[in-house]
């Protein structure tokens, strides 16, 4: 596919990488910003201002281009500023998906989650999976990434990781977990093979109208992960502890939570199985995404 692409979420932490990937490969890009203007070197990103309650900057956007990279999603909730998982995840992919179809563009990409299902217990993954339905009825020429756990020197997930096995945030002394031997196991995912993924999708047809669950090549207990940040990050070990999900939950449900880095929808999600079967991902895309340690160790450096 050649043409300009219109990237939402081009400001923040996957965005950034999809859009270094799409520039990589000659594609010139729209992006969708709240205020700082994206300019990297050659002018080749304009910045369109706005977000997904704006149907004009969203119209603007998408005029002259050929492809639609929908990337918003949050993990926190700020309910006084209209912050919520069924406003951004549903109710914000909804008029992306409508403002293409009004402009006239076909093709679409949309960031999902694992573990998105109609059956799912959190708010995040219920929200997801209706937005994932609205993509789904739309007549677009949609594919649709549910990625574990995305990784990378720029996410709030390894920002957290680092400072935890630092010791530069609470609880401090040891790195926390929730549900002991009950936690299930993740499968994180580099944003550098996320965005090459979905820039893939853009030049592969045979993905229309699938769905692809992503991970990288490494399945590990949260334990394990802690262990290897740690051992990676400062060269030795950090105490590793349990807290028990109920617990984690309540302090979760009376605000203590977020001073700790989680709210009640990450601790229900981490007691389950965030890990999945990437034949299908391999065979259509002829790659694999690769493991935590080792992309870890490329990018150390810059936590």
């Amino acid at each position: 596919m050649a043409g300009r692409i219109f990237v939402t979420g081009g400001s923040g932490f996957v965005g950034a990488a999809v859009i270094e990937e799409l520039l990589t490969r000659g594609y010139p890009v729209n992006a969708l910003v709240h205020s700082r203007d994206i300019d990297p070197a050659g002018g080749r990103v304009r910045s369109v201002h706005g977000d997904l309650f704006t149907p004009a900057a969203l119209e603007e956007g998408m005029r002259g281009c050929v492809g639609v990279i929908h990337l918003v999603g949050i993990i926190f909730e700020k309910r006084i500023e209209r912050i919520t998982f069924e406003r951004i995840h549903y109710e914000g992919t909804r008029n992306v998906v409508d403002a293409a179809k009004r402009v006239g563009i076909r093709r679409y990409v949309h960031m999902s989650a694992l573990g998105t299902r109609s059956d799912a217990v959190s708010t995040y993954h219920k929200t997801k999976f209706r937005a994932e339905e609205y993509v789904r009825q739309s007549g677009l020429d949609w594919t649709i990434f549910r990625p574990s756990v995305i990784h990378g020197p720029k996410g709030e997930f390894m920002q957290m990781e680092s400072k935890w096995a630092r010791g530069k945030a609470p609880p401090f002394l040891f790195m926390p977990y929730f549900g002991g031997k009950r936690a299930g196991r993740l499968q994180p995912v580099y944003v550098r093979d996320v965005a090459r993924a979905f820039v893939d999708a853009l030049e592969k047809p045979a993905t229309v109208g699938e769905i692809y669950p992503l991970g990288g090549a490494q399945i590990m207990t949260w334990p394990e992960m802690h262990r290897t940040v740690a051992q990676t990050l400062t060269g030795k070990p950090k105490p590793v502890a349990s807290m028990p999900a109920p617990v984690a939950r309540t302090l979760a449900t009376i605000g203590i939570g977020r001073l700790l880095g989680f709210n009640k929808d990450q601790v229900i999600m981490s007691q389950e199985d965030n890990t999945c079967d990437t034949a299908k991902f391999r065979d259509d895309f002829t790659w694999e995404p690769r493991g935590f340690e080792d992309t870890l160790k490329e990018y150390a450096r810059e936590l």
